[in-house]
């Protein structure tokens, strides 16, 4: 039996991330490749190394190899322990595999390791979310409510609103209705996705939703969340003011990057006191050359750079050269922006190769009616002289003539 824990935390990252399109045809969303060196997933596991939670389960399905593989043992996060540590989950019922439901199906499906902690209280989470957050706080505002699940929410503009779950509330934060995405919105508190459970309680309703069989979706908004409300269980909104953003759309997973740059956005991945854990590449370090032109843009470890830069993201090993143009633009890992390219309002995956002469993508008014990120996916090449235009997507390792 493993120490007990007072709290653990269950990380949901199976997310096939289809809104992604071709950056998740060959991993899951929250291995994505984020700000210059991270994965989606480190901001979750960061917050939890710097809020003290050092048992994590991560409920992988979706294509999870690169996943596993990143997170390993979990060292850079401080979560290789021989009493918890990260443990990587896949899915299982007995001795048949069977694929997680939902994600109360996904907790369901590890109780057994859930208990062998014996815990007081459970932390879900996801996987695919850019915040910095100290889920310690988060807990001590459960305790002081004697709360049997907490939310966590943000105020969002009332106009957005119907796009999220809602959480109506009384003036002590207690829930007292939850809508999923409403057509006429009656409050603005938004579900981050984040809960803590007694985990006795969370249990038991578990178990009763696993019951319903076909009559159930599987899932905590959905289903596990109204029961408990149904029954009058102490439910609490847990307020949070800072960043977040939910990074599975290609508008938001370009937005998301290009705040990072914007000193006026509220996410500082400088912060020592909060930092960002990663497992990183050990490569060269960057070279600049005396003709290249960067303004307003990050350059990680291993790239070169002859070319113009500006308010872009270089992640490592990327090579820009000599009279190419680089704006508003995402370039993942050991991609190769060739001579007097252009690459504009894009997102360009890892082990591309952007051809002499290419453009891809362009600025909004370039295009009258014609608007979008132009996503590269992995491994494919721009031939010079190939236009791809906003929005377009070009398919990984494709190519075309």
């Amino acid at each position: 039996m493993a120490k007990k824990k007072e709290m653990i935390a269950m990380l949901l990252a199976g997310g096939q991330g289809n809104r992604l399109y071709v950056l998740t045809k060959e991993r899951a969303k929250p291995a994505v490749p984020f700000g210059g060196k991270y994965r989606i997933v480190d901001f979750t596991l960061s917050n939890c190394a710097n809020s003290g939670i050092d048992t994590v389960g991560v409920l992988t399905q979706y294509r999870p190899l690169e996943l596993n593989s990143y997170i390993g043992n979990g060292q850079p996060w401080d979560l290789d322990r021989m009493n918890g540590g990260v443990y990587i989950l896949p899915p299982y019922t007995g001795s048949s595999a069977s694929w997680y439901k939902g994600t109360a199906n996904a907790i369901y499906q590890n109780i057994n390791f859930i208990e062998q902690y014996d815990p007081e209280y459970v932390l879900v989470l996801s996987g695919d979310h850019v915040y910095k957050m100290d889920y310690a706080r988060m807990l001590d505002f459960h305790k002081k409510k004697n709360a049997d699940a907490t939310i966590a929410v943000m105020e969002v503009p009332i106009e957005q609103a119907s796009s999220f779950g809602i959480m109506n509330t009384n003036d002590d934060l207690s829930i007292s209705e939850f809508e999923e995405k409403p057509k006429v919105p009656k409050s603005n508190k938004a579900s981050m996705g984040i809960y803590i459970f007694k985990w006795e309680k969370l249990r038991e309703y578990l178990i009763l939703d696993e019951a319903k069989g076909e009559n159930t979706s599987n899932d905590f908004g959905k289903d596990v969340i109204p029961a408990m409300l149904n029954d009058n269980q102490r439910m609490f909104a847990y307020p949070f003011d800072g960043y977040w953003k939910d990074v599975g759309t290609i508008d938001n997973l370009w937005e998301a990057n290009m705040d990072l740059l914007n000193p006026s956005i509220a996410i500082n991945i400088w912060d020592p006191l909060w930092r960002i854990y990663c497992r990183h590449d050990i490569t060269t370090p960057h070279y600049i050359d005396k003709d290249a032109d960067i303004e307003n843009s990050m350059v990680t470890e291993g790239c070169y750079v002859d070319g113009k830069l500006n308010y872009s993201i270089l992640f490592s090993d990327v090579t820009v050269e000599e009279g190419a143009d680089v704006e508003y633009s995402v370039i993942m890992r050991n991609t190769k922006v060739g001579k007097g390219a252009s690459v504009k309002y894009a997102i360009v995956a890892d082990d591309a190769i952007i051809e002499e002469g290419a453009v891809v993508g362009a600025a909004p008014e370039s295009y009258e009616g014609k608007w979008g990120i132009a996503v590269i996916g992995q491994g494919a090449r721009v031939k010079s002289g190939q236009v791809v235009l906003p929005g377009e997507m070009i398919e990984p390792d494709s190519g075309r003539e």
